[in-house]
């Protein structure tokens, strides 16, 4: 085996490896292990939350222990997991930067408050017990808030079209008033539309889904260019977490318990997951407090 994979299967880095060699073959004892006392008393913790939460890395890790009062350094959190191994794979890190880089494309000014763009698409879900489904969600691009579940065995304008009216139910709840009067500028009196953002799908192309936009004061609709999901990749990103972070995990029979289960995960994304993008923060809080929208300096996923 090269070196360069051993070391990339092991995580140690290249120039550790043969330093270690080196030593070896002069005959020089190695140094270490060194007393650790902080990562021995967070690891019973930490083994507990990874338990709990087995798709996240040990940065969510460490920003939930935070959050429950748990005072420990990422990188004790880090250490902790390496010795139960419990961290992520190799790429784990390498592709989420990949698939972020393929995000900033979407929009040359980034949002910088919520219910400024929405995106919403369509995903696939094979039950157990047969029967495929169709999700339909709307996630804000600055909060990351997941607004709701349309499911459905079709995919049509008008499945397009209650997904979104989910979404305007679950934002005027969080705003405790219509979405049109939350949307209105103090100073103008005008409505800042929300950006709208869907692929090209007939879906969002059909002339139902185009009457109902129309319709609706509070909206444009904003179509990707051809062959670029990234343009609409935090709400992508969205659908994997929801499937690869609790879906896959579980065996779901039928719809009612897609829907059950679907929903219990919206609640945990939306208020306990912690987010990198959101500096450690749950989308519930960058939505409902202004004060935390200036420490985000890349609202990318």
């Amino acid at each position: 085996m090269p070196v360069s994979r051993f070391c990339q299967l092991t995580g140690i880095p290249r120039r550790t490896y043969t330093r270690w060699r080196a030593k070896q073959a002069a005959g020089e004892p190695s140094k270490g292990p060194w007393p650790a006392p902080v990562v021995d008393e967070i690891e019973p913790v930490v083994a507990k939350y990874a338990a709990d939460w087995p798709a996240w890395g040990h940065r969510k890790i460490h920003w939930l222990m935070a959050a429950d009062g748990h005072a420990a350094s990422a990188s004790s959190v880090e250490r902790a997991m390496r010795r139960r191994n419990l961290l992520q794979p190799i790429d784990y890190q390498s592709e989420r930067r990949q698939l972020a880089q393929a995000r900033k494309a979407a929009f040359a000014d980034p949002p910088t408050a919520p219910n400024q763009v929405w995106q919403l698409d369509f995903s696939e879900y094979e039950t157990t017990a047969g029967g495929i489904w169709r999700l339909a969600g709307v996630t804000d691009y600055f909060t990351k808030y997941e607004h709701g579940w349309h499911i459905a065995p079709t995919c049509t304008g008008a499945d397009a079209i209650a997904a979104v009216r989910i979404a305007i139910s679950e934002a005027e709840h969080l705003a405790g008033r219509p979405l049109a009067q939350a949307l209105t500028d103090p100073r103008t009196g005008e409505i800042v539309k929300i950006k709208l953002v869907t692929d090209n799908g007939s879906a969002f192309k059909g002339a139902a889904f185009a009457r109902f936009i129309a319709g609706r004061t509070e909206f444009v609709h904003i179509r990707t260019r051809r062959r670029s999901p990234g343009q609409n990749g935090v709400r992508e990103r969205a659908f994997g977490s929801l499937k690869y972070e609790h879906l896959y995990r579980i065996e779901i029979d039928d719809l009612p318990a897609l829907a059950r289960e679907t929903e219990t995960y919206r609640q945990i994304f939306n208020h306990v997951r912690p987010h990198q993008a959101l500096s450690g923060h749950r989308p519930i809080e960058i939505y409902t407090d202004p004060s935390l929208h200036p420490q985000l300096s890349d609202p990318g996923f």
